[in-house]
């Protein structure tokens, strides 16, 4: 893959970028050293059947070479009262899981506290993308969904959602992946 042309602005593509606004998951795996994790803002859900789910991580990142030798992973879905948690694993450091108490997923992968919910899954395929991987998962096992909000990030900050009421219909959007004809919106 080509590098970006001479002259390419990468903090105004961060900008332009920072205004779409991600949901914030931490990515974890557990092998023979123990538990492993990082913050990450580039996940989606791929497809319904099969299920699978991707993710980006950065090529270089001592957490992602931990889950791709261990072949699983699991997706925790934070909650907004879950800032300090994505600092904590957004950054480097010796031991993210000091005084968390986790539990293990089937696969072994941590699943964090209070989490809204988790997806466990085995790594399918590995894609290049950049300087960043492109991971496709399968969805092995679904975790319970809490009634909380979202921890999203927008513009260089966390934030979250207003709070919506339960007798309103839901959006189109909120439908994308369980609306039956697909190509309607694809």
């Amino acid at each position: 893959m080509a590098a970006a042309p001479v002259g390419f602005d990468t903090r105004r593509f961060r900008r332009v970028f920072g205004h779409f606004c991600t949901g914030v998951t931490v990515i974890t795996t557990a092998d023979a050293a123990g538990p492993a994790g990082f913050a990450c803002q580039s996940f989606t859900p791929l497809s319904l059947d099969p299920p699978l789910v991707l993710f980006c991580p950065q090529q270089t990142s001592a957490t992602w070479q931990r889950i791709r030798s261990a072949g699983v992973f699991c997706v925790n879905i934070l909650a907004d009262e879950h800032r300090d948690v994505s600092r904590t694993f957004g950054t480097s450091g010796p031991d993210k899981f000091a005084g968390l108490a986790w539990r293990p997923a089937p696969s072994g992968a941590p699943i964090l506290p209070d989490a809204l919910t988790w997806a466990d899954c085995q790594i399918t395929e590995i894609h290049p993308g950049g300087d960043h991987d492109i991971v496709v998962g399968r969805v092995t096992s679904l975790g319970e969904c809490r009634d909380a909000g979202p921890l999203l990030f927008y513009r260089g900050r966390y934030t979250g959602t207003a709070p919506v009421s339960p007798h309103e219909v839901p959006e189109v959007v909120d439908t994308l992946l369980a609306w039956p004809r697909h190509t309607d919106w694809i």
